[in-house]
C-alpha cells in the first residue's frame, strides 16, 4: 500500500499546497498560502494539514525558489531558512525531496496539458530537443530540459541563471541598468525581471523622465497603471521588462539549443494576458543578428499557473526516486 504523499509548491511570496492519496492519484486540496502568514516552512506545512485533516503524509516532495544545495537552505527573496533533515523529523515523514522550483517547473513540462499553454511567435516544436525555461516572479527562475537519447521525459537543469548579468541594447536600457548599477553594484537579470525589478524599472524612468509618473512600491501598481490606466512611463516600463525578458529568453534558447521550445512560467507574464503577444518580446527574443532565422522557428509559451504545474513537478521527483529504489 502506497503511503499519502505532501506537495508543495514554495515560492518567494507564496507557497501552494497538495497531497495525493497515491502516486499517480489526483491532487486533493490544493491551497495557495502567503509566506508571510508563518514564522517557517514548518509551520505553514503544518496549518495546512491541520486545514485539510488529511491522513498524515509520510512522504513530501518540496519545490522551492532557491538553491538546493546541501541539508542547511536559506531562502533568497523570503526570511524562511530551515534543515531539510529538521523538517523532515517535524513533520514525522518517512522521505522529503527538496529540489528548486524551476527543476520542479521542468520536471512537469512533458505533462503540461495543451490548455495550460498559450503559444507566443514561432513554429512548431522539434521533438527531442531541449527546452528552455524561464520566468519572472518574486525572482527569476531559469531551468530547461535535456532529452538524451531513448528519454522520452526528459532530465531537468538545476541552475541559477536568473543572475546572469542583464544586458543592454538601446540607449535608454544603457541608461537604466547604469542606474540600477548605482543601487546594486552587479546588474543581474533578476535586478529587471521580477517584481521588485518591475518597480525599479519603472522608477529608473521616472527618474531619467525627471520625475514624471506616480510613486509606486508594488509591481500590481505598475501593471495596473499600464493596462487599465495606459500611463504612458508604466507602459514604457512594462515594455521595457518585456523586452529585457526576450533578450534572456533568446539568449537561453541558443545556449540550450531549444529547438524544443521556451517555456515562460512565473505570475508575472500570464497576468499580462494578450497585451504579452504584441509587446516587444517575441522582436526581442529574435534579434541575434546572423542567428534571427534559428530562433524565429522556435515556439514560446506561456504557462498558466492556475494549472499548479510544478507541483506535477515535484510528484515526478518522487516517482524518480521511486523508481531508482526498485
Amino acid at each position: 500500500m502506497h503511503p499519502s504523499r505532501l506537495l508543495a509548491d514554495i515560492g518567494g511570496t507564496n507557497i501552494r499546497l497538495a497531497w495525493q492519496a497515491t502516486p499517480q492519484g489526483p491532487f486533493n486540496d490544493i491551497r495557495v498560502q502567503p509566506c508571510d502568514d508563518y514564522p517557517s516552512l514548518t509551520a505553514a506545512v503544518s496549518a495546512y494539514l491541520a486545514q485539510v485533516q488529511v491522513p498524515q503524509p509520510r512522504e513530501a516532495a518540496f519545490g522551492i525558489a532557491n538553491p538546493v544545495v546541501g541539508d542547511e537552505v536559506r531562502m533568497t527573496n523570503h526570511s524562511w531558512s530551515f534543515s531539510q533533515r529538521a523538517v523532515q523529523q517535524a513533520l514525522g515523514l518517512q522521505r522529503l525531496i527538496v529540489i528548486n522550483d524551476f527543476t520542479a517547473l521542468a520536471l512537469a513540462l512533458p505533462q503540461l496539458k495543451p490548455e495550460l499553454l498559450r503559444q507566443v511567435g514561432g513554429s512548431q516544436a522539434v521533438p527531442g530537443a531541449a527546452v528552455a525555461l524561464l520566468g519572472p516572479g518574486t525572482g527569476l527562475g531559469v531551468s530547461g530540459l535535456l532529452f538524451p537519447q531513448g528519454s522520452g521525459r526528459g532530465v531537468p537543469l538545476a541552475g541559477e541563471g536568473g543572475h546572469v548579468s542583464l544586458a543592454a541594447e538601446t540607449a535608454q536600457e544603457f541608461e537604466v541598468v547604469s542606474l540600477l548599477k548605482e543601487r546594486y553594484g552587479h546588474v543581474s537579470a533578476e535586478r529587471a525581471l521580477s517584481g521588485a525589478g518591475l518597480v525599479d524599472l519603472y522608477h529608473a524612468l521616472r527618474k531619467l523622465g525627471r520625475e514624471a509618473g506616480k510613486e509606486v512600491t508594488d509591481p500590481a501598481q505598475v501593471t495596473g497603471l499600464a493596462l487599465e490606466q495606459h500611463e504612458p512611463l508604466a507602459l514604457q516600463a512594462l515594455d521595457m521588462f518585456c523586452g529585457f525578458l526576450g533578450n534572456v529568453a533568446g539568449n537561453l534558447a541558443l545556449t540550450l539549443g531549444a529547438k524544443g521550445g521556451v517555456y515562460l512560467g512565473g505570475g508575472i507574464v500570464p497576468r499580462l494576458g494578450p497585451w504579452f503577444d504584441q509587446s516587444s518580446f517575441r522582436k526581442r527574443f529574435e534579434a541575434k543578428g546572423r542567428f534571427r532565422d534559428y530562433l524565429a522557428s522556435i515556439p514560446c509559451w506561456v504557462i498558466d499557473p492556475d494549472g499548479a504545474p510544478a507541483l506535477y513537478g515535484a510528484a515526478r521527483a518522487l516517482d524518480m526516486a521511486d523508481a531508482a529504489s526498485r
